[in-house]
């Protein structure tokens, strides 16, 4: 066969077109299997670090029920040895009327040992010895959580970084913490504010 008949034979032109069309379609079909597979990875990825920030907040949620176990654990203890008593002089949790919420966790609570710590400061300064020591056994086994005075210690550092001056910032962050600085028009001083809020 001369050389013109082979170039001008329509068969092997077709079979040329016809590996030229595979060639096509196999290289497309890599291609969109690698992007498929990188975009399984990439969900996949996804997926693992959604699932160890999950584990995370769930140690987290563990650690927190752990804690509160142990308190409930020691409030039953204490409610239990204090009614099992022959002598109980029936002492049990403090109740509050409830259209007054905590403002924070736990606020209520420090409040109340405060109030104790300072009656039993005054009953000892007053030698009402008797009420020191009652008051003085309720304080030994009733800890603060300590939100209150960190909230105190925390607002008392914001107003010394800003020598006591109520500027835009300081406002902001009062807003923020849903604290009162003003008296209808009149703008509160930090010492007053402190004493207003804790």
């Amino acid at each position: 066969m001369e050389i013109n008949e082979f170039l001008d034979n329509p068969e092997t032109e077709d079979e040329e077109t016809i590996e030229s069309v595979e060639l096509d379609v196999q290289k497309a079909v890599v291609e969109s299997l690698a992007a498929d597979k990188a975009m399984q990875d990439e969900q996949i990825e996804s997926l693992k670090s959604e699932n160890a920030k999950l584990r995370m907040e769930i140690e987290s949620l563990k650690e927190a029920l752990e804690t509160k176990d142990k308190a409930l654990e020691t409030a039953n203890a204490c409610i239990a040895k204090n009614s099992e008593s022959p002598l109980s002089n029936k002492v049990t949790l403090l109740d509050r009327n409830i259209e007054l919420p905590d403002a924070f966790e736990g606020e209520t609570y420090d409040h109340v040992l405060e109030v104790i710590r300072e009656a039993r400061d005054a009953a000892e300064a007053d030698g009402r010895q008797r009420r020191a020591q009652i008051l003085e056994s309720v304080l030994v086994v009733n800890e603060p959580n300590g939100n209150l005075s960190k909230r105190r210690t925390s607002l008392e550092k914001l107003f010394s970084d800003n020598q006591n001056i109520l500027s835009g910032p300081v406002i902001n962050e009062l807003d923020n913490l849903g604290i009162q600085y003003k008296n209808g028009e009149t703008y509160l001083l930090p010492a007053e504010i402190l004493k207003k809020s804790f």
